[in-house]
């Protein structure tokens, strides 16, 4: 045993047990088991290979006095994307693309940026150093604009060489944070404890490079807000509900905390969880981390757990805990907008539950936030409504 657990008796988890069986098996039948070509770990000397490669082509092109051009898969189509339940979002063998033209007004400004950006990122290879997303914008802040251009150019590279991002020697710093029955070893050797207290241990910048991770944990939470993540803490619910895990990626989750879930799940296959608000963009967190985004869609297999289940707040409970109307907000047309559009994608096809809950929110005009639960007692969410969903199965 890794660790002492404190939680409750044996007889708690058998439900909890009886899902985690159920996932072995689906994954024993090869039900869970990614097909098709995800982009892999890429070699220093083939990341090389291939920006020497694109260069080559663009001094060809200017040899015979044409216009150099970078050509992207286009991912913000939803006809370029497919969708396979066992892995999520991911772009079709044959998709259209889009030329970034060296001698287009529209665009060459871009092709110049993901040109020097390619040139760092050469330069970061060949060293065997690495380097932020935020370092790279600072090299040169008036250049790029703001942190958003050169991330955009990032993810444009990766897809385009066709590799995952940390095989360019980048990183992103990260902002998520966990918590729990888990212990693990650092790339530097610095080893690391989980275990809950009064503060959680922020998500590693190299997920790829930790090691001897150790957990007994019987689930992982992935909590969508700080703040829920931080009440959930406040309240030791890690230690009650001992041994688990709980993750938050602070709303939109960054690449490394989406890479420690895909990493826990495929060492330990424990059930994992989400606990979001009840609303369109908390479904929207949520789906991000069981099905990817398009923006990533390249890089799905490395990326997306298909195993996660909605644990609440599920817009049936707020009828069914007859929550006050008063904790309740109205949709807003964005929100009727963004709902609309989950409605639309390809992975509902496969979850009439997820479906239902969301036809019940457009009908009801209403969402929640997770806070609500406040007005049944300030303690609710720990003491209460997870315990039970865990214990009888509250998920869908």
């Amino acid at each position: 045993m890794a660790f002492a657990p404190m939680g409750p008796e044996a007889s708690f988890f058998e439900v909890l047990d009886r899902h985690r069986a159920s996932l072995l098996a689906t994954l024993s039948r090869g039900g869970q088991e990614p097909s098709g070509q995800g982009t892999r770990m890429a070699s220093s000397a083939e990341v090389l290979a291939s920006i020497e490669n694109i260069i080559q082509e663009i001094v060809t092109s200017l040899a015979r006095k044409e216009a150099p051009a970078f050509i992207i898969d286009n991912r913000s189509s939803w006809e370029n994307i497919k969708f396979e339940d066992t892995v999520g979002l991911q772009m079709v063998s044959h998709c259209t693309t889009r030329k970034i033209r060296s001698d287009s007004p529209k665009s060459v400004q871009k092709f110049a940026l993901i040109l020097k950006i390619l040139s760092m990122i050469y330069k970061l290879v060949q060293s065997n150093t690495y380097a932020t997303k935020r370092d790279i914008y600072y090299t040169d802040s008036q250049l790029f604009g703001n942190q958003t251009i050169v991330d955009n150019i990032i993810d444009d590279i990766s897809c385009m060489l066709k590799v995952p991002r940390r095989s360019l020697h980048i990183l992103s710093t990260s902002k998520g944070l966990i918590a729990g029955n888990l212990r693990y070893v650092e790339e530097d050797g610095t080893r690391v404890s989980c275990t809950c207290g009064a503060s959680a241990v922020a998500v590693p910048s190299n997920i790829e490079g930790i090691r001897n991770l150790i957990t007994d944990a019987k689930f992982l939470l992935i909590v969508e807000k700080d703040a829920t993540f931080q009440r959930l803490l406040d309240d030791n619910f890690c230690n009650q509900m001992s041994p688990c895990i709980m993750v938050t990626g602070k709303g939109v989750p960054d690449l490394n905390t989406r890479l420690l879930v895909k990493k826990l799940w495929d060492l330990f296959h424990i059930p994992v969880f989400t606990l979001v608000d009840a609303d369109p963009y908390g479904i929207e967190i949520m789906c991000i981390y069981k099905y990817g985004s398009m923006s990533m869609s390249f890089e799905a297999h490395n990326l997306t757990v298909p195993a996660i289940r909605w644990l609440g707040l599920l817009p049936s409970d707020i009828k069914r805990l007859n929550i006050p109307k008063d904790s309740l907000i109205p949709l807003t047309k964005r929100d009727q907008k963004k709902l609309d559009s989950i409605l639309k994608r390809p992975y509902l096809t496969c979850q009439p539950f997820w479906r239902k809950e969301m036809e019940m929110m457009a009908d009801s005009k209403m969402k929640a936030e997770i806070q609500a639960l406040t007005s049944l007692s300030s303690d609710y969410l720990s003491r209460v409504y997870l315990p039970n969903k865990l214990k009888f199965g509250g998920w869908i």
